[in-house]
């Protein structure tokens, strides 16, 4: 018999996680904390869906498309409609990259690189705790991870800026 007794409990995220998933948390000069989040690409994402539940129920977000150069805006929108049009776009986003989004109000701001990085801007500690909540460990520094230009990101990806497009259009965002 191969497998004996109960199986010891862990969760997927914890058994198949990357050793370097955390982030940095530190107040800059002007008195805005800032976490750098570090995670493989599918999490990252994971976490920017999770982690725009504690915003204001109504954001103002930026979209760019680095491949092509578009970039939309929008003021006001509610916080659920965006959630869902991130949810939408988690596989092509942790595919792809190439598409940096901020969601922000007026005190807090997550932003989603085109390199598939997360940070958090606040005013106030409260994302500390927030990510020490859902399992990330801080750290002092992380090593950085220099993606410098790898050919996904070179690639025209019409399925993900259609994407990014139609969700621009149902959020009613705004070309710039």
């Amino acid at each position: 018999m191969i497998f004996r007794g109960r199986a010891p409990e862990a969760t997927v995220w914890r058994r198949f996680r990357s050793g370097a998933d955390g982030f940095t948390f530190e107040q800059n000069e002007d008195g805005v904390y800032e976490a750098h989040i570090v995670a493989n690409a599918e999490r990252v994402v994971d976490l920017l869906y999770t982690l725009s539940e504690h915003l204001s129920p109504a954001v103002d977000v930026s979209v760019k498309d680095t491949r092509n150069g578009k970039t939309w805006v929008g003021e006001d929108v509610a916080l659920p409609d965006m959630r869902d049009a991130i949810a939408r776009l988690k596989v092509p986003l942790a595919t792809y990259g190439g598409i940096e989004i901020s969601i922000y109000t007026a005190d807090d701001q997550l932003t989603l690189t085109a390199f598939l990085g997360l940070y958090v801007f606040s005013r106030s500690d409260k994302w500390l705790y927030l990510l020490q909540g859902i399992g990330l460990e801080q750290y002092i520094a992380l090593s950085e991870k220099h993606w410098g230009s790898q050919p996904s990101m070179d690639a025209p990806t019409s399925a993900l800026s259609d994407a990014i497009a139609t969700m621009a259009q149902r959020l009613s965002l705004a070309a710039v």
